[in-house]
């Protein structure tokens, strides 16, 4: 029989409750038990523990970040722009703890990477599912990355549904829209399975926007938001690209991706490129 009282407990008692009758209710909501054991090392490097937990850590991010850009996506679709800037805001803490997880690799040297890359065998980091859906959110679009899930089909179908949905960039143009904003239908009525490409019009938009933001005010937050998740984004990309550089040089990469190569091609693209170019017209 347990005597321990509650820790806020009016009877004089600090002590916490140590006595369950099953898992602890901390347990039970988090899971840590399951989170601890699902790594599994294939080399006997002890270096690739931090590698094999760091990229997992990243799963988890990448996953939460996911979750914020669907609902405001969905917020903005509903015209509640409280809601999506409360779930933008969060992303940028989540997409800065994010980007902190290359420090545990960044220094990685050639020789303590090859110890145990060959325990990657064909994986790599272009086959996740969950960083696809957050490209994918952000209109980097592409029906070929489907393919190397085709061997997993809820994740295949969860993929395949976020291809045809609009990005969370499509859905801030069509609220610029509905707010009188000139935002062009063949941007509008786009095929939505596509990449998303820089328009002379959004552009235009974007500039009046920035040239008077007292009139529409909470619509120029809405775009400095956006700028931050951009410019984080971006930094993601190139800690991406430094942290492979210093481990691998130009070596083809794992997976089978054309490595560093692949990665600066990836680092010069601007996230909603519009709010980038619109600043050199104001």
């Amino acid at each position: 029989m347990s005597h321990t009282l509650d820790a806020s407990g009016d009877g004089g008692s600090d002590t916490p409750n140590l006595d369950f009758a099953g898992t602890t209710p901390y347990e039970d909501y988090v899971q840590a038990d399951v989170l601890t054991h699902l790594q599994h090392p294939r080399s006997d490097d002890p270096g690739e523990m931090v590698f094999l937990v760091t990229t997992q850590v990243m799963e988890l991010w990448f996953t939460v970040i996911v979750h914020e850009w669907e609902t405001a996506a969905q917020a903005l679709r509903e015209d509640d722009l409280p809601v999506a800037m409360d779930a933008l805001k969060r992303s940028l803490r989540e997409l800065e703890a994010l980007n902190a997880s290359w420090r545990p690799l960044a220094q990685l040297t050639p020789g303590q990477f090859n110890a145990y890359r060959s325990a990657l065998g064909e994986g790599s980091g272009f086959q996740s599912a969950m960083y696809r859906r957050m490209e994918f959110l952000l209109g980097e679009k592409s029906a070929s990355m489907l393919v190397p899930h085709r061997g997993a089909p809820r994740v295949h179908a969860e993929l395949e549904k976020a291809l045809y949905e609009p990005s969370l960039y499509d859905e801030v143009l069509r609220l610029l829209a509905r707010r009188g904003l000139e935002v062009p239908q063949s941007v509008l009525g786009r095929d939505l399975s596509q990449r998303y490409e820089p328009s002379p019009e959004v552009e235009t938009a974007w500039t009046a926007l920035y040239a008077d933001p007292d009139r529409h005010p909470d619509l120029h937050r809405l775009g400095e938001v956006l700028t931050d998740v951009a410019e984080l984004v971006w930094r993601w990309r190139n800690d991406h690209l430094v942290a492979t550089r210093r481990a691998m040089g130009a070596k083809t990469g794992t997976g089978g991706s054309a490595g560093v190569a692949w990665l600066e091609k990836r680092a010069t693209k601007n996230v909603f490129p519009e709010l980038w170019t619109a600043r050199s017209h104001v």
